[in-house]
């Protein structure tokens, strides 16, 4: 399969993932099913071309393995053929990450995120044997270049000889260089999806084909309309959008971007937030009033387009 015939253009969202109190559930805290089913829905009628669970943002090494292969099956069920999945399928080897390619195949995802092994720094040919083992499962792959989760740069070269892997039809690309955007296109025909909120306007103009992304869980409409006006070609329009919106869209590059972006879901008021699962524990005094505050410049802004 190659990129020209699997879509992955639009605002595919990296799902956040809510909890609810219970004692008997790890840490105290049970998935709310309903509330995730709901949260997947409200952004397909917001407009985003699909989601993306089990990813950081997802908080999947938080989960039982019962939860995590849970989580693509309400996501499926609730997309409901509206968009596509992409299941996250990280893992520390092949092998683990094979086997939860297979669980998404089963439950009906439409594709596969793929990080390199994680805890692990693989060499550049034990990434492509990686990729190249779970690509026998025959779901599309994007792959997933996160440089400082990993401590694996995908650089351009690797990228292209994951390109020959006729599974691998996409990459992730959240190594903070804009550059790499058109030095992976010079060598490989695969398709670049900018993994990085507060880069989204610059990649998609330089030539990114989509984002998978992060804030969007809290301001789909928006970031849909950024994307659509980029492509469009309405770059002042975009342009003065996105500037409202960066601050806060640049939490997504913090170490504690998971809490931010659902205490800016519970701000905005949508969709819910909620607390997260060890080892991300709560926002520090200052970080919950700074997140506030950018949260608030941005309602304000959308605020004002309304009236």
């Amino acid at each position: 399969m190659s990129s020209q015939n699997f879509d992955l253009g639009g605002v595919v969202v990296a799902t956040t993932l809510p909890f609810k109190e219970d004692s008997s559930a790890p840490a105290g805290l049970a998935v709310d099913w309903d509330r995730f089913a709901e949260h997947c829905d409200f952004l397909m009628n917001n407009g985003c071309r699909g989601v993306g669970p089990n990813g950081s943002l997802g908080e999947y090494e938080a989960l039982t393995d019962e939860e995590r292969r849970r989580v693509i099956q309400v996501a499926v069920e609730a997309v409901d053929g509206r968009g596509i999945v992409i299941a996250g399928v990280h893992g520390t080897g092949w092998h683990t990450a094979k086997k939860w390619a297979e669980y998404a195949k089963e439950d009906g995802a439409d594709g596969l995120l793929l990080l390199p092994p994680t805890i692990y720094k693989a060499t550049d040919d034990e990434v492509v044997e990686h990729f190249t083992r779970v690509a026998e499962v025959g779901l599309p792959i994007m792959a997933y270049n996160n440089p400082f989760s990993t401590k694996i740069d995908l650089m351009p070269g690797l990228v292209a000889r994951l390109a020959e892997i006729p599974e691998v039809v996409a990459v992730k690309e959240f190594s903070g260089d804009i550059r790499r955007i058109l030095a992976i296109r010079e060598l490989c025909d695969i398709d670049i999806i900018c993994g990085t909120d507060d880069l989204l306007f610059e990649s998609l103009v330089v030539g990114a084909d989509g984002w998978f992304a992060g804030y969007p869980n809290a301001f789909p409409k928006e970031a849909v309309e950024i994307y659509d006006l980029v492509k469009a070609g309405d770059i002042p329009s975009a342009l003065k959008i996105y500037e409202q919106l960066v601050t806060v869209f640049r939490w997504d590059t913090t170490i504690e971007f998971v809490q931010a972006i659902k205490l800016s879901m519970d701000i905005h008021g949508e969709t819910y937030g909620g607390p997260c699962r060890p080892p991300r524990g709560p926002l520090s005094a200052e970080q919950h009033a700074k997140v506030t505050a950018d949260t608030k410049k941005a309602l304000d802004f959308i605020a004002s387009r309304k009236v």
